[in-house]
């Protein structure tokens, strides 16, 4: 018997603007409107919005849910103001990853926290399993809507439609706004997954309707799931599941920079030595002559001999190739030639920084 597909408070909405809807981590969501490439160019070159309200969202609250954080988070969460927030990770006690996160401050009592949404329920389970703090985790998903809206024009069209426009512009990276956007009250955080300025918008389900009728009118094009791993993955950005795992040490994934140094934490142990020792892969990216579609699990070779394994690939609208991120020997450097096996043909390609665009500030 099929399981019985959720539906996001934007869903009508969807489905009007006819967008093409499949299953995606339980819930019935658009992969795409008018086309993956122009969704893909309208964030690059303007603004665009992506319904990823099926993402989870939580609230922890009590008098010890700071020491509860930085025991379950691989981030240094001590060092958050108010209003503040910053990409982490769940490590499990073998040093692979249960999920990666967003925790944002509230106050010296509170955090929010947005979690993968295939890794839902077993997030909220792991986390109340380590919960030894007695910190209560409310879980808002069902009852609010969360909105990305992404691209170089993005901050100023939102701030146009806000009660609090120099906030929203000056506000640091996963800097936090508590303001009205179109009229919808809005917690926005200056985060996204694309590359690009923007930010994400949790409101209450039953405004988010409103919210995306009122962007699309500023001109702010609607896209789907397509684009936003398109994005993504031009941006060089790990998606749970492909460049992170629950036996997967993220120092493999190059994720160094996101773990506390001086914090012990579950899993520190193995992270660190990991850290310290260096991992046999290491993920780089791999930037093909053709516009050739790359998949997860393709081979890399390098002179004829495998070096590595795909972890993500498409075929970047930015560069017109396509690029891939892939787990390959450490011991291969960047800059170097290497070939993938794309269905029996190997497609020539190189070995190369996994980000493959970055905005200039």
């Amino acid at each position: 018997m099929s399981e019985t597909l959720l539906r996001t408070a934007l869903y009508d909405k969807h489905v009007e603007s006819g967008g093409r809807m499949v299953p995606f981590a339980g819930y019935e969501m658009p992969v795409q409107y008018a086309s993956i490439i122009a969704e893909s160019k309208a964030v690059r070159e303007g603004a665009g919005m992506f319904d990823v309200s099926h993402m989870a969202r939580l609230i922890l609250t009590g008098d010890k849910v700071l020491e509860y954080l930085e025991k379950v988070t691989a981030n240094d969460v001590s060092k958050l103001t108010p209003t503040a927030g910053q990409y982490s990770l769940l490590p499990n006690a073998e040093g692979g990853c249960v999920d990666d996160i967003i925790v944002y401050k509230i106050h010296d009592t509170e955090y929010r926290m947005v979690v993968n949404a295939s890794n839902h329920a077993k997030d909220v389970a792991w986390l109340q399993a380590n919960n030894s703090e007695g910190v209560v985790i409310e879980d808002i998903t069902d009852e609010t809507a969360m909105i990305a809206v992404q691209g170089p024009t993005a901050t100023s069209i939102l701030a146009g439609l806000s009660d609090a426009p120099e906030a929203l512009n000056d506000a640091g990276a996963f800097g936090v706004v508590n303001c009205t956007i179109a009229g919808v009250v809005c917690f926005a955080a200056r985060s996204g997954y694309t590359g690009e300025d923007g930010y994400e918008l949790i409101c209450a389900a039953a405004d988010a309707p409103e919210l995306w009728t009122n962007l699309l009118a500023a001109g702010v094009a609607a896209c789907g799931l397509g684009s936003r791993d398109t994005l993504r993955v031009e941006a060089g950005l790990p998606l749970y599941g492909h460049e992170l795992e629950e036996n997967l040490n993220p120092i493999s994934a190059g994720l160094g920079w996101v773990i506390s140094k001086t914090k012990t934490f579950i899993g520190s142990g193995p992270i660190n030595a990991a850290r310290e020792n260096g991992t046999p892969t290491k993920l780089q990216g791999v930037r093909l002559e053709s516009k050739r579609l790359i998949t997860p699990g393709m081979k890399v070779y390098v002179d004829g001999a495998e070096v590595g394994e795909v972890s993500s690939g498409v075929v970047s609208p930015l560069l017109d190739r396509g690029v891939a991120f892939a787990f390959i020997d450490s011991s291969i450097p960047l800059n170097t030639p290497c070939s993938i096996d794309v269905r029996g043909k190997q497609e020539p390609g190189t070995v190369v920084n996994k980000r493959f665009f970055k905005r200039a500030k």
